[in-house]
């Protein structure tokens, strides 16, 4: 069976370095982006120079028409989608809950939770046995945040972030006989261009003495979590989380 894995926010950080390791491991990818255009396709270029087969997609994966969109564009041009990671998300600059505007929640939550939820619901359309799919598996990527709640800069962040592990736990359970897993990594301090976003940069060189292994992590190494959950290794588990925060 042809495997296909549809990838959002894949045009650098963990999505890129996912999109990169699934296209070597022999999957179709289909890279989602939503404003890097550069990034995505030479990433995309890369890859299928490299033998793999890949294509790019923009969308705003908070917009339920675009996601249908995207998933129809998948169907037509890669085939069945076996495999959704789902990546996309926002930071704003560093901030206390006090200072936050409802405009810089809204669009945090629904950047980072509402586009989880539609990609789902198109992917279980097409995974579920019960809608005659071949099963699937949906890998949702979190963050550590979820569990430390980010005081003093991410809060809204870091909320999305709890969300979305409720999702994971939910709909695990609600597809489990239909032949679709649902898991999720959750990264921690990760070497990627997310923290520029945030306002600053070298914040892993700040903090990564406060992790017990000393150091940040790569965006390689999250991706080997999240090819784990996407394959077959990982047959006998759904609602499961891998913690990739060295040591925190």
């Amino acid at each position: 069976m042809k495997k296909v894995a549809i990838i959002t926010g894949a045009s650098r950080g963990i999505g890129a370095a996912t999109s990169r390791l699934l296209a070597q491991k022999g999957y179709s990818v289909c890279i989602n982006y939503l404003s890097k255009s550069k990034e995505a396709n030479a990433l995309a270029q890369e890859i299928n120079l490299a033998g793999g087969e890949c294509i790019t997609y923009q969308a705003d994966v908070s917009n339920e028409q675009a996601v249908s969109e995207l998933f129809s564009y998948v169907d037509k041009q890669l085939g069945n989608v076996s495999v959704l990671v789902n990546n996309a998300g926002i930071l704003r600059p560093q901030s206390r809950l006090e200072d936050m505007t409802a405009e810089r929640i809204n669009t945090i939550l629904s950047t980072n939770v509402t586009s989880y939820f539609l990609c789902c619901k198109q992917a279980v359309k097409r995974m579920s046995t019960k809608n005659g799919g071949l099963g699937g598996s949906i890998v949702n990527v979190s963050s550590g945040a979820a569990k430390s709640g980010s005081p003093n800069e991410y809060i809204d962040y870091a909320a999305s972030k709890g969300a979305i592990d409720t999702l994971t736990k939910g709909l695990s359970v609600e597809v489990a006989a239909e032949g679709i897993r649902v898991n999720c990594v959750r990264p921690g301090l990760i070497y990627t261009d997310m923290h520029a976003d945030g306002g600053e940069p070298d914040r892993i060189e700040r903090l990564k003495s406060k992790i017990p292994m000393q150091r940040g992590g790569q965006p390689q190494e999250v991706a080997e979590a999240i090819l784990w959950f996407a394959s077959e290794k990982s047959s006998f588990s759904t609602g499961s989380f891998v913690d990739l925060v060295g040591g925190l």
